[in-house]
């Protein structure tokens, strides 16, 4: 059985690119929160069932709050509710995944050009650098947690450099964590390589100030993950189960 201790944040944590809300985090967001993290972490994995009395017990919500907030994750395909099952962790097939990058893609290059845009300054280049590095140390050490959080520190820190305050809103990038967390464990050491590459590439371009090649290195990023899609065994994208 899974426990979640570790996921209670003990300090607010990042929801997205920009603050969503002021002040403390709602039962949605914490929910959401700790579900996503436990994603990320490996503590969760597709199809599992989320058991209601651990995480009102550990997140401290009530049962009518927690529930809610699940109606939230389903709405966002985190979780999937089943009226006999309750509510676990949700399961994309091959097409949803296709069908996702499909609309992250465009989303991702606009945040890639509006970065390379506005990457004036040492701080920003510093930080996009940083972002860059710290996702090709992940990936050098096979530390699968880590790589899955600073992936997704990439791209909040690009959507922040950007300034597009709306893309951080749109940007599918809990839903993303879900497939890369499915399909991490499954992939060639190869695979993962074309990954982390990609990523740098971006960086590059960015701190560059060179929105085209920004916007370049993010399309080659994605056909390269589409390519690893194909290439996947079907045991890595299970059948779901009817709601």
């Amino acid at each position: 059985m899974t426990s979640i201790a570790a996921l209670a944040p003990e300090k607010p944590t990042r929801v997205g690119a920009d603050d969503l809300a002021a002040g403390a985090p709602s039962a949605t967001d914490k929910v959401t929160e700790a579900i996503t993290r436990g994603i990320r972490a490996g503590m969760f994995v597709p199809g599992q069932h989320l058991l209601e009395p651990e995480l009102t017990r550990r997140l401290g919500i009530s049962r009518g709050s927690l529930r809610e907030a699940l109606k939230h994750l389903a709405a966002a395909g985190i979780v999937t509710l089943n009226r006999y099952r309750g509510a676990y962790i949700g399961v994309l097939d091959r097409k949803s995944v296709l069908d996702l990058l499909d609309t992250l893609e465009p989303l991702a290059r606009l945040a890639a050009r509006l970065a390379a845009e506005h990457c004036d300054t040492d701080a920003a280049r510093a930080r996009m650098r940083e972002t860059a590095e710290a996702i090709d140390d992940a990936g050098r050490r096979g530390t699968r947690v880590a790589y899955l959080e600073q992936r997704r520190h990439f791209y909040d820190t690009m959507v922040e450099i950007g300034g597009n305050r709306e893309l951080a809103r749109v940007m599918p990038l809990s839903r993303t964590d879900l497939f890369r967390a499915q399909v991490e464990t499954v992939q060639s050491e190869q695979q993962r390589a074309r990954h982390a590459a990609g990523y740098a590439r971006i960086a590059q371009a960015i701190i560059d100030r060179d929105p085209a090649a920004a916007d370049r290195a993010v399309k080659k990023h994605f056909d390269g993950t589409r390519k690893t899609m194909d290439e996947l065994p079907a045991e890595a994208f299970p059948t779901r189960e009817a709601e």
